[in-house]
């Protein structure tokens, strides 16, 4: 039951993340789910040590949610970096 909910909350965090970052028409549901997971791996390793919070998208709580967005958001800006050497 985690992993069904890991990829529904991944979904909206990677769509949120994608949305901000004005990639949301180059992205499909896959890849948004893709980017809210891998940005929630990436937001617990900034948010664990620096703030002391963490939240698995494994069971769904608020605090998963934000922490995976804004993981979603830096790996997105970085991919903008990598892919257009600037911001958006």
């Amino acid at each position: 039951m985690g992993w069904i909910i890991a990829l529904i909350v991944g979904g909206v965090a990677g769509w949120l993340a994608s949305m901000v970052m004005n990639r949301n028409a180059s992205m499909g549901i896959f890849w948004n789910i893709i980017v809210g997971i891998v940005g929630s791996l990436i937001g617990n390793l900034i948010a664990g040590p620096l703030l002391g919070i963490s939240g698995s998208v494994q069971e769904f709580s608020l605090t998963g949610l934000i922490v995976a967005f804004v993981g979603a958001v830096i790996l997105l800006g970085i991919v903008n970096l990598v892919q257009r050497k600037q911001i958006r």
